[in-house]
């Protein structure tokens, strides 16, 4: 503990006592917190800068940035360090009287400074903790290679010339340079030596051979499999309390989520019982995960919290409040981090900069993150994310097409933005609303009304009533045209944010209530007849409560449609999806007389449309995948069945086998279906395992410039990325009739498709490019489309 007596001089109560032989040294501690606030109070900041010398060099300065998080944390790391390089001395014989005197003078080093005022004195301990770690640094060096001269080990460090490790030799070259850029080589034993290069790795990574003279049962930190412990089966749970306590507190955003959650608790509660019914109570494996919401942490700068009280986007926070929720109730083991300290703790980072491997292996089975969340774990898994990060699914609202996801192909082909090239399979990245099928659809709930409840909200509409959806002001600007329409036939109802005037931007004629609870806009949706959209924002959670509490929602048409060629909004992001409507998912999903989409810059067709809503009369609808149940559903069979760590083994027909017997089979993979053009899977043929299963396959061919996205929907079906590789092959072309003179293997996100004009095959090299989105006006596609559960287009009818 770090304090200032009256006469100002800093006291430091001496934290940790390591006794070495002959001699018995103290090392001082800091009282980092208090030092945190010390900062904070005075707004004066630290700044790193390595000097080249030691991994643990700092300057200080006092500025006005925002570097004092990451130096007080270099500190505490440097400190963490300097306890294991002691720990090392202790176990020296060596130590010389000269050592002994130096080490002896660190435990007062620190009281000696009185500087004049408290940010010299912060300067000063920071400095002197710098000094302390190099001198600590200097004792040990020397000593580990005056011990290696005794034993002869440092003969034995030649730089190896391995075949099999052929990038051995420019690691080696590289820490030679650099190992001091991160202190987390010095945590795992680095200390400057060719020696303790080669152990890091061969030990640590896997870049050199393992070393003769070492202990052979060390295995490289990357290439350490422990044996699974048994499985254990998931129990549904009702109960909430134990998720409430774990998302913790001191945020507006998860209060936000912790009220939502409590909401639907019965809802929740109600739909594991009915899964678990209609799963028939069959064996589910429990998953260790990790749950990382990377925007609301501090270091991502969590620009939502501090909006949710003041009109500000609440659809991610609804979002991650149910993946919670539904991960909680399928009953596995989960883990929350809301920070990256967190995030380190939880996976086992060494201390340091990010550039080494994990401590140990990946302690979870999956982890749920989003973007932000995803590049904080590459700043700080080193290695280990390479090879861990089939684990992850990132929460992505708006989705990720293959073309912008393989970084190679993105970046030759003009497909790289910020948000893509992460190289990860397409359908582990999650999405709010199912538009993207090369993803997998993730979702949230609407609260479900029972057959009562439905009743009493169609009996309690007012049908000259609407509720305008725009929380910030910002939104109405412009909109007073079509309002003026809308106010002929309707009151106007508002719920727009402000704090003490009413904003100047809402038409006097609105009836504006002011930013409102949860359950206050819920009551307000159940009077009006009419929830109308500005077209901004896209895809929110918002119009479908609307629909369920039986509104009909009111959206503009985009002619032409919104995409990130056209669009500011939509610029940056890595999709070329385009948008026709402010919500596509209700245009097309749920329709008419839900949903009415229109110009509105033609006065004639919204006035007509205005008038057509008040003669309509409409049910509460929510779609069964956005129901507790719904969700639970879908979350459970990807849990279950959808793993991106197993290598996917090369589709080759000729290996296959006919069913019921041993042998080869030598006829049609393909056949065609009764009363359609597509084609599906032989009876005939012993399908190879996958999920969802071949049952489900149809094959189609899309026009030029049709996305196997679009060929699908036309036949009511959903295109299937995971089919691709078992199409993507000379038989399906054969059996589809078409003509190829010439046959390629490419990487194009357009492929397995072909040119009838110039008679061009071509079939895909790259698995991670198989595509749903791509399209061409030159070629014509093959399409995997597959059948989808009613109300659930996520699932095929066997997969469950």
């Amino acid at each position: 503990m770090m304090t200032v007596s009256s006469d100002g001089k800093i006291m430091v109560s001496r934290r940790w006592l390591v006794t070495f032989k002959p001699f018995r040294i103290f090392v001082v501690g800091i009282g980092f917190f208090s030092l945190c606030f010390l900062m904070t109070s005075l707004g004066g900041q630290f700044s790193a800068k390595r000097l080249g010398d030691s991994p643990f060099t700092i300057r200080t300065e006092v500025l006005g940035g925002v570097e004092s998080r990451g130096v007080l944390r270099k500190i505490s790391d440097m400190l963490e360090v300097i306890l294991r390089r002691m720990d090392s001395l202790a176990k020296l014989n060596n130590t010389t009287t000269a050592d002994t005197r130096r080490l002896d003078e660190l435990s007062s080093a620190i009281n000696k400074f009185q500087p004049a005022s408290l940010m010299e004195m912060i300067q000063a301990i920071a400095q002197n903790v710098s000094n302390m770690a190099i001198r600590v640094e200097q004792i040990l060096q020397n000593s580990i290679m005056q011990g290696k001269v005794r034993d002869g080990t440092s003969t034995q460090c030649d730089i190896p010339k391995d075949p099999r490790y052929p990038e051995c030799p420019g690691k080696v070259d590289w820490m030679r340079a650099r190992w001091t850029s991160d202190p987390c080589y010095a945590f795992y034993g680095v200390d400057g030596s060719d020696c303790s290069f080669l152990i890091y790795l061969s030990e640590v990574e896997w870049f050199c051979p393992p070393l003769a003279w070492r202990n052979q049962s060390s295995q490289p930190t990357q290439h350490v499999h422990q044996p699974k412990g048994p499985k254990r089966p998931a129990a549904f749970r009702t109960d909430l309390s134990v998720l409430l306590d774990q998302i913790g507190n001191g945020k507006e955003s998860l209060s936000f989520m912790k009220r939502r959650i409590r909401r639907l608790a019965q809802q929740w509660a109600t739909a594991a019982q009915r899964l678990d019914s209609t799963l028939e109570h069959r064996w589910r494996d429990q998953k260790k995960i990790l749950i990382h919401v990377g925007f609301l942490t501090e270091e991502s700068g969590d620009v939502f919290s501090p909006k949710v009280l003041k009109g500000g986007p609440l659809g991610e926070m609804v979002q991650w409040a149910d993946i919670l929720t539904a991960l909680h109730v399928l009953g596995h083991n989960l883990k929350i981090s809301m920070s990256v300290k967190e995030l380190q703790s939880f996976l086992g980072v060494p201390p340091g900069r990010g550039s080494c491997p994990l401590t140990g292996p990946l302690p979870f089975d999956l982890i749920y993150t989003d973007y932000h969340g995803l590049q904080q774990m590459k700043q700080h898994m080193g290695l280990s994310l390479k090879k861990h990060k089939c684990h992850i699914r990132v929460i992505d609202t708006f989705g990720t097409e293959p073309a912008y996801n393989h970084e190679e192909y993105a970046t030759l082909h003009g497909y790289r933005t910020n948000w893509g090239y992460w190289n990860l399979n397409a359908r582990q990245y999650m999405t709010m609303f199912p538009h993207t099928p090369d993803n997998s659809f993730m979702g949230f709930v609407s609260e479900e009304m029972n057959d009562t409840e439905k009743r009493n909200i169609q009996q309690s509409k007012i049908n000259n009533m609407a509720v305008v959806y725009g929380k910030e002001a910002s939104m109405w600007k412009g909109k007073e045209g079509f309002l003026q329409i809308l106010h002929k036939y309707m009151e106007v109802h508002g719920t727009v944010y402000y704090e003490t005037q009413r904003p100047p931007e809402v038409p006097a004629f609105v009836k504006n209530h002011g930013l409102l609870p949860q359950h206050e806009l819920q009551h307000l949706l159940r009077r009006a007849k009419l929830f109308i959209g500005f077209g901004f924002p896209y895809e929110g959670p918002a119009p479908l409560e609307a629909i369920a509490n039986g509104c009909v929602f009111l959206q503009p048409k985009f002619n032409p449609p919104h995409s990130s060629l056209n669009h500011e909004f939509f610029k940056g992001k890595p999709t070329s999806r385009e948008v026709s409507s402010q919500h596509p998912y209700a245009e097309q999903y749920i329709g008419t007389p839900h949903v009415m989409t229109v110009d509105y810059n033609n006065s004639v067709e919204f006035d007509a449309v205005i008038r057509e809503i008040m003669r309509t009369k409409v049910e509460p609808y929510l779609p069964y995948e956005y129901t507790c149940k719904g969700m639970l559903e879908r979350l459970h069979a990807y849990i279950q069945q959808q793993d991106f760590c197993a290598p996917e083994p090369l589709f080759i027909p000729t290996n296959l086998t006919k069913r019921g017997s041993g042998s080869s089979f030598t006829g049609p993979l393909f056949v065609p279906l009764p009363n359609s053009t597509a084609l599906g899977w032989s009876p005939n043929v012993a399908a190879p395992p996958a999920w969802p299963p071949l049952s489900a396959l149809r094959v189609l061919v899309s026009q030029e410039g049709e996305s196997c996205v679009e060929a699908c929907r036309t036949q009511g079906l959903i295109c299937e990325p995971a089919h691709f590789g078992f199409i993507n092959n000379k038989e399906a072309l054969l059996r589809l009739e078409v003509q190829c003179e010439v046959l390629d293997y490419e990487m194009n996100h357009v492929l397995p498709a072909f040119s009838v004009l110039r008679r061009e095959c071509g079939l895909q090299r790259e698995p991670l490019l198989f595509s749903c989105a791509g399209q061409s006006p030159k070629y014509r596609r093959l399409c995997p489309c597959r059948d989808f559960r009613r109300g659930q287009v996520a699932l095929c009818r066997d997969c469950l």
